[in-house]
């Protein structure tokens, strides 16, 4: 993944993150994605993340495809976020998947459903 394309990705997320009024002094479950050719090197990739504050989840997709969400409970910083992002990038890559990208709920105040 080309590191200015992330770059630039990430910065847009997070200034739309704060024009929404999203809250950065708290920590978050910020969500990683990753798309593996099979079932077996998706799971091996989410072998690496157990602990408290990471949690692995491997699905199939409708295209054959193997897809793994990495919840990692952090702060929502720019250089948080890309640290773990290169860090999983050179852990997927070997294993042939790709990251897909990354992202967080963000709650609405004072809507009401």
């Amino acid at each position: 993944m080309s590191t200015a394309f992330h770059d630039d990705v990430s910065s847009n997320v997070l200034r739309r993150m704060k024009e929404g009024g999203f809250d950065f002094a708290r920590i978050h479950p910020i969500e990683f994605y990753a798309i593996f050719p099979d079932e077996e090197r998706a799971r091996m990739a989410a072998k690496n993340f157990r602990s408290e504050s990471l949690n692995a989840q491997v699905t199939a997709r409708d295209d054959g495809a193997w897809h793994l969400l990495i919840s990692k409970v952090m702060y929502a910083t720019y250089d948080g976020i890309g640290d773990f992002e290169q860090d999983l990038e050179l852990l997927v890559a070997p294993l042939g998947g790709v990251l897909d990208g990354w992202g967080v709920t963000q709650e609405i105040k004072g809507l009401r459903v």
